[in-house]
């Protein structure tokens, strides 16, 4: 049975969750009506934190674990996050070694797998964004400064 997510805190500005810990996260599973099984160690954010301009995902593939299928997408990009672990990306043929640091961007036609390849789980973050949505300033362009003495009470 598929964990409860945890229920989020929300404030005027923003929405705050703790997932638990990266070996925790194979409490929660994913299930989809185009798939017979659940796929564990997957976690949404969209809903948890209700999320206006991307999908993320918190991932936890188990040692020698793999996507069983290819898949793409009809217009949004993903970018995936290695945080712990070692395997395999393949995107349209090509096969990529992954682990803690690797970033990999998947345009929407792109057909994309992945695999475990060590005896140790393999942690990873997916960042879904619409293809061609960023039209804005980089971050720093995009900020303001808030002239305000930074307190921690």
């Amino acid at each position: 049975m598929s964990q409860a997510l945890p229920k989020p805190k929300l404030g005027k500005n923003f929405s705050a969750a703790h997932l638990g810990t990266l070996a925790d996260l194979g409490q929660y599973k994913f299930g989809h009506a185009g798939l017979p099984f659940e796929i564990e160690g997957k976690v949404f954010l969209n809903t948890l934190l209700g999320l206006t301009g991307a999908e993320i995902s918190f991932n936890k593939l188990p040692p020698k674990g793999g996507m069983p299928f290819y898949h793409q997408h009809k217009r949004n990009e993903e970018i995936y996050l290695f945080v712990k672990g070692k395997g395999e990306f393949q995107v349209d043929g090509q096969t990529i070694a992954v682990g803690e640091g690797s970033v990999i961007r998947v345009a929407p036609n792109g057909e994309r797998c992945w695999r475990n390849t060590s005896g140790e789980p393999l942690y990873y973050i997916v960042v879904q964004v619409p293809a061609n949505g960023y039209q804005g300033e980089a971050t720093i362009g995009d900020g303001i400064a808030v002239q305000k003495e930074v307190r921690w009470d």
